[in-house]
């Protein structure tokens, strides 16, 4: 019989709860103002940046910090107000039985900022089923900011748990990050529960998130739409 994985380690945004029809649309929007406010660009500017940065490095604040001398926690302080979160986020019971009954230890592995996760799991009730979050300001590398998708944190990170990559799964909406994961040897589950289906005519916020579709890449090992499915 196949051992359980030692670490879970879940994203946060679309995998544990709808931010692209809750958090996203405020988060998108003060991206935008950030960069038109504090690098003057014009609106359509700032949004197609945004989108390009996230695509080629996984994080819009990496293009920012780079290309412009952005200064990271600033960025994500004045991007992650938003007064009126917890009213857009609806908390699901079946969710937190399934992460309750889950074996192995469990981590919050997200872009977001440590603050703004805290509040949605807090919201949730999810907070205390997980033994830690490790959130974008815990992602550095020799001094440098290494968010997901880069092989490197994710390693430093397998090490800092004291557990290999072979013995982790990662839970995630994004496949560039389940790709790089799979590459260091994790265990890796596409959760699809958010993701638009593969009719739709637009991606909406997220213009470089893949659609929800019957095909599962040779790199994903499973793909799920509800957390109870992790049990079995």
């Amino acid at each position: 019989m196949k051992r359980p994985p030692a670490v879970w380690l879940f994203d946060l945004d679309d995998t544990l709860h709808d931010a692209a029809n809750s958090s996203m649309l405020g988060i998108h929007e003060r991206m935008g103002s950030y960069m038109v406010e504090h690098l003057g660009l014009a609106r359509d500017e700032a949004d197609r940046l945004r989108g390009r940065y996230w695509r080629k490095y996984g994080a819009t604040l990496l293009g920012l910090v780079r290309h412009h001398g952005v200064k990271a926690a600033h960025f994500l302080h004045h991007t992650h107000i938003l007064p009126g979160l917890e009213a857009q986020l609806r908390r699901s019971t079946h969710d937190l039985h399934a992460l309750a009954r889950l074996p192995g230890r469990k981590f919050i592995l997200t872009n977001a900022p440590a603050a703004y996760a805290a509040r949605v799991l807090g919201h949730l009730g999810m907070l205390s089923l997980f033994e830690g979050v490790l959130a974008i300001e815990d992602m550095h590398v020799f001094g440098k900011l290494r968010p997901k998708p880069d092989a490197r944190m994710l390693r430093q990170l397998c090490a800092r748990l004291g557990v290999p990559p072979t013995r982790c799964v990662l839970v995630e909406d994004t496949l560039v990050h389940l790709k790089s994961a799979r590459r260091l040897g994790m265990g890796t589950v596409w959760m699809q529960r958010w993701l638009p289906p593969a009719t739709a005519s637009h991606l909406g916020p997220h213009p470089a998130k893949a659609r929800r579709t019957r095909r599962r890449p040779a790199y994903v090992d499973r793909r799920v739409r509800a957390l109870k499915a992790l049990l079995t």
